[in-house]
């Protein structure tokens, strides 16, 4: 028989369990189930294993509104992450309701019933089955989990070392940090190694100084450079809070100035690009001392935050560099050759390993198929409502965080938001919600306002914004959190119904 719940939250990753936390808790008449395709929980953080694996944003952000961050550190590796998701979950009996190794294949709505059917494959052996429900919470994050983007570059074929992507690192033999020394490289050995990293991103950032712990030596080898920033691991100010005052007054007030803190400075590099620009490159000359090339090796094409910024935790790329356990070069390959890889000046990079840290594959939802009423949609031609619905599509959520902050605070929001519209409909008697398109959103702009080359790859595939609310989503906590936690639910966009059967 065809299982059926009031809501069906897919992805058991850090929105999933928010997801789960906030129905429990606002909507205790609802039943729900989470499917989740990998094997275990905690999504982005337990797929990526390379080493030195961590997230740019502070814990205290990271970190859930309801189960405030009680480490030493402010910004903490993968691992750790993953086991605060995974105590959160057992915490809160959330890792019951987890169904693994479940992957949601096409969705398809009834409006005659006014429910979901999900089609599911289970298993290695993709088993499938179907699911129903009334509401479908997508919580699958925003780029495809089987495969990261690798450019095509010649030459692969003759390269004699070993090619790996981080998105891949897990799968390369050894169990996740079942030893210090292996969880230096995870099963792939890199000790004595000549190792060159392609990428200039937040992964080649994280992996280039972990990599040089252990390698003869790393080259981080760069098309363009990023903006890197350096920040204590620890957050001074937030640990004497705690250490003086009542625990939840000092994770809210934690919380709170680094909230703030990162909504100033975001603020200032928009409105004042150049001065932001030169604060940050004063900063790595700081580092790295006057003789180094810090304008070609450290200064993008690009304002800051156009792109999302690096975050090097203790400067730990900058010491990697000063101790010249890593080589930054600036330049385009030409090809993989025997020994590594040749630069279009002619140069030879030598390698026994290469890492291409080139960035991932954004695909919203999973790419699932989406069918309404028999017809299929593509997110492409819809537009984004506040971020997380879609028009024309009903009765369907998804959690996408903040690109210039926290994933987790925008990730809350929308949970909170969704719980909202469920009880609002429950008390009201509706059965459908669905954002209905208007003039409001004919003019359309990028879905996210970013310049990075995942984002620009799947432009085509995005849903679009509006110029304005709710059709725009204006990547900003304070004004989020009034409109999605205390906003009118009848806002003349929200079109709810009762079921055509009625």
């Amino acid at each position: 028989m065809t299982e059926s719940v009031d809501v069906l939250i897919v992805g058991a990753g850090l929105s999933g369990i928010a997801a789960a936390y906030y129905l429990q808790r606002r909507c205790p008449n609802r039943s729900f189930a989470i499917v989740e395709g990998r094997e275990a929980l905690g999504g982005t953080w337990d797929l990526f294993r390379y080493p030195g694996v961590r997230s740019d944003s502070d814990m205290y952000t990271l970190g859930y509104r309801f189960r405030p961050w009680t480490g030493d550190k402010a910004i903490v590796d993968g691992p750790e992450i993953l086991q605060y998701l995974k105590d959160t979950a057992r915490e809160f009996g959330i890792d019951k309701k987890i169904r693994f190794e479940q992957r949601v294949r096409r969705i398809a709505w009834s409006s005659e019933s006014a429910e979901w059917a999900v089609d599911i494959e289970r298993g290695g052996a993709a088993e499938a089955l179907q699911m129903r429900c009334k509401f479908l919470f997508m919580c699958t994050g925003y780029y495809r989990y089987d495969q990261g983007y690798t450019p095509q570059w010649e030459g692969r074929e003759h390269f004699q070392g070993q090619i790996v992507h981080p998105q891949q690192w897990g799968a390369l033999g050894a169990r996740k940090h079942e030893s210090p020394h292996k969880a230096k490289g995870e099963g792939l050995d890199i000790a004595g190694k000549r190792i060159v990293v392609i990428g200039s991103g937040a992964t080649a950032v994280t992996l280039v100084p972990a990599l040089a712990e252990t390698a003869a030596h790393v080259t981080m080898l760069q098309r363009s450079p990023s903006y890197v920033v350096s920040l204590p691991s620890r957050d001074g100010i937030s640990r004497w809070l705690h250490r003086h005052l009542p625990f939840k007054l000092a994770a809210w007030l934690a919380r709170w100035r680094l909230i703030l803190r990162q909504m100033y400075y975001f603020a200032l590099a928009r409105a004042k690009p150049q001065q932001a620009r030169r604060l940050i490159l004063e900063g790595v000359r700081q580092e790295l001392g006057p003789d180094y090339d810090t304008e070609r090796h450290f200064a993008p094409r690009y304002q800051p935050w156009d792109q999302r910024l690096c975050l090097t935790p203790d400067s730990d790329l900058f010491k990697a560099i000063n101790a010249g356990a890593v080589s930054v070069v600036t330049a385009r390959i030409d090809r993989f050759v025997e020994t590594g890889v040749r630069l279009e000046s002619g140069e030879i990079l030598p390698a026994d390993i290469i890492v291409t840290a080139t960035g991932l594959q954004m695909k919203l939802m999973h790419g699932v198929d989406i069918l309404v009423d028999g017809a299929p949609i593509k997110l492409g031609d819809t537009r984004s409502y506040m971020g997380m619905m879609y028009s024309g599509i009903p009765n369907l959520a998804s959690a996408f965080g903040y690109t210039n902050a926290s994933w987790t605070l925008k990730a809350e929001l929308i949970c909170e938001y969704v719980c909202r519209l469920l009880n609002h409909m429950e008390r009201r008697g509706y059965e459908q919600c669905r954002p209905r398109l208007d003039a409001e959103a004919s003019e359309t702009e990028a879905f996210v306002d970013f310049s990075s080359g995942y984002v620009r790859r799947a432009l085509e595939s995005l849903p679009k914004q509006g110029a304005r609310r709710p059709w725009r989503a204006y990547q900003n906590y304070l004004k989020d959190l009034l409109l999605l936690r205390y906003g009118r639910l009848h806002d003349g966009v929200m079109e709810f119904r009762r079921a055509a059967h009625k």
